[in-house]
């Protein structure tokens, strides 16, 4: 062989090394894609666990307005053939946000100590925030910054009736030349 057509080792050593890099990495995200695989297959399963129990849950409230129905339309006929409308008592009792439910879940309780923690944080972090702003808010730059803004705004508002009482002269002093009289 000779010297210019020889593979150096360290160019073939590092292609060797950039191989096995190249295999390590995608065996990982093999492994990744297998995983993510693994935990969309099982929400999939879950989310048709509660589409079924959603199923049976509709059945039943089915079932239920199919009885209140038929019961309606047997007291309609009986109004009907005998002149009397029966009472229906419906002693249920209807919640809209937990229809088709059969439990209901307790509210979680927060021991007493802990209550008053909550509390008196949240009232000193609401009293900390409140300082901070009126001292921002009454500090020397803003007020001055306030009543910069309110002489440039009273100016404004002169300057803006004079032009309305110019106006409202012109106009009186028209109609009077023209013979009318002011309204």
């Amino acid at each position: 062989m000779t010297p210019d057509l020889s593979l150096p080792y360290w160019l073939a050593a590092l292609a060797l090394l950039a191989l096995v890099g190249l295999a390590l990495a995608v065996s990982v995200l093999a492994r990744g894609i297998g995983r993510e695989r693994r935990r969309t297959t099982e929400l999939l399963a879950q989310a048709a666990a509660d589409a079924e129990e959603l199923r049976r849950q509709l059945v039943r409230i089915e079932e239920q307005l199919g009885a209140q129905t038929a019961r309606a339309e047997r007291a309609t006929r009986a109004a009907a053939d005998g002149g009397q409308v029966p009472a229906v008592a419906d002693d249920r009792e209807y919640l809209i946000t937990a229809l088709g439910q059969e439990h209901r879940e307790p509210a979680p309780v927060v021991p007493a100590p802990v209550f008053a923690d909550i509390v008196l944080r949240e009232s000193v972090i609401k009293t900390a925030a409140l300082a901070a702003g009126l001292r921002r808010a009454l500090s020397p730059e803003v007020r001055n910054r306030i009543r910069f803004e309110m002489r440039r705004e009273v100016k404004r508002a002169r300057k803006q009736r004079r032009t309305d009482l110019r106006q409202a002269r012109r106009e009186y002093e028209a109609r009077q030349r023209a013979g009318m009289e002011p309204t």
